[in-house]
């Protein structure tokens, strides 16, 4: 059972339904206690960084996720649930991250269409079991306006290209991240999806 942690900020349905597609199990989850009962996290996240940590602190989420990242146990963020993972954002002013990761979100600054809205292509930077089935060239889709500069390199499992390489996926130990919405971004989505549901499979909740 994957938990989708549901804080107020996520696209909840179509990432939902994708695990359905895919035949995973999953529950919405936004009490800090509840955490252990699954076998993977998923945290999603639409809007402003500032207003999701804000909602996650309230509710008592930070430090079970912190304690649930401790266990071993997957956890994926999505777009801005991504974003969530790292230290710091500059949006609307600094913000401190859960810290999962290192590295921070930054606004894309350019004479160019901001925010980066459409299908780009992955370009793949090393091998990973989440990349299983996934080849650099493959389209997926992004809608952000703020792109994560990572604190170290190997972090990085993939870029895209918007008038600068555009951190894409990101992975270190069991924590995991995607800038674009895989539920979003038709069969390379749902494989990332799916790569990432095989690997809590088994795992003991």
């Amino acid at each position: 059972m994957i938990g989708i942690i549901d804080y107020g900020m996520g696209n909840l349905y179509s990432l939902s339904k994708a695990l359905e597609r895919l035949g995973y199990s999953y529950d919405f989850v936004s009490q800090g206690e509840r955490l252990n009962d699954y076998s993977g996290l998923i945290i999603p996240g639409v809007g402003a960084f500032g207003d999701a940590i804000a909602n996650i602190r309230e509710l008592g989420l930070e430090q079970p996720i912190h304690d649930y990242a401790a266990t071993g146990r997957p956890i994926l963020g999505i777009c801005l649930g991504m974003q969530l993972l790292f230290g710091k954002s500059a949006e609307h002013g600094e913000h401190i991250g859960l810290g999962l990761l290192s590295g921070e979100a930054i606004r894309f600054v350019g004479d160019y269409k901001i925010p980066h809205m459409g299908w780009n292509q992955l370009q793949l930077t090393q091998d990973h079991w989440l990349l299983e089935g996934v080849k650099t060239g493959d389209y997926v889709y992004f809608v952000h306006s703020y792109h994560v500069r990572v604190g170290h390199s190997e972090e990085l499992l993939a870029t895209s290209d918007y008038y600068q390489d555009v951190t894409a996926i990101v992975g270190r130990g069991n924590v995991y991240g995607m800038q674009f919405h895989p539920e979003k971004s038709g069969e390379t989505g749902m494989q990332l999806l799916r790569n990432f549901a095989v690997q809590c499979e088994g795992v003991l909740a």
